[in-house]
């Protein structure tokens, strides 16, 4: 046989290069867009639509507060109970944004949390309790998410007669704050509650303990 020449190396090369393209193309286009899609890395962000527009479903809290509750004498109690407070809580969103076209729009969270402290007024006694809450954060589309917030649990104190008489209470907690996003995971948090403590009439003396908190902390979002 004669040697091929150059020129139809080239041509040989040439061809070889096209029909292999052009399968390769062939391939490409029968993989579905939707596995394509899927090889994209998922959306990890904590927000449904963008910052302050509502929680994913998956998001999980946890803060750290402290502050002190001023106390007063009311519904029966005789004196003004003022503490000193730290808590400690884990939260987890308790679905989807809700009311997504409405003024309401936000997520439900359950919240538990683990708080002490002392008082310091009109005597020096301690104080423990855990709680569980039910919040509501309101999307509002901006780094500032204000939020409701109720809760019912137990407490241990050294606190007792006149207004309190066993080691173990129950306390009731209603409120009020604010998160104010210093990045997308991480807020800064305020809070006014109210909270009482008293036994249910388990045993007497049952006057109770009131006060209203003020709470500053931080609060991870992950």
């Amino acid at each position: 046989m004669n040697r091929l020449s150059r020129v139809e190396v080239l041509i040989i090369i040439f061809w070889t290069g096209t029909v292999l393209s052009q399968e390769a193309g062939m391939v490409s286009n029968s993989v579905p867009s939707d596995a394509v899609a899927n090889l994209a890395p998922p959306n990890a962000t904590l927000w449904e639509a963008g910052v302050g527009q509502g929680f994913r479903s998956s998001v999980r809290t946890a803060s750290l507060e402290v502050g002190a509750a001023s106390g007063f004498a009311a519904f029966g109690s005789i004196q003004a109970h003022d503490l000193a407070l730290v808590g400690l809580s884990y939260g987890h969103m308790l679905g989807p944004v809700l009311g997504k076209d409405r003024w309401f729009r936000g997520n439900f969270e359950w919240r538990i949390e683990l708080f002490g402290g002392a008082e310091f007024a009109p005597t020096t006694e301690w104080l423990i309790g855990l709680t569980p809450h039910l919040r509501y954060n309101f999307a509002t589309g901006t780094r500032w998410i204000p939020f409701l917030d109720a809760g019912f649990g137990v407490t241990a104190t050294g606190i007792g007669p006149p207004d309190l008489s066993n080691t173990f209470e129950f306390n009731s907690q209603g409120g009020i704050g604010v998160h104010w996003f210093l990045r997308d995971d991480l807020a800064l948090t305020a809070e006014a509650r109210y909270i009482h403590m008293s036994c249910a009439g388990i045993s007497h003396p049952n006057l109770g303990l009131n006060g209203v908190i003020g709470m500053l902390g931080v609060t991870w979002f992950f």
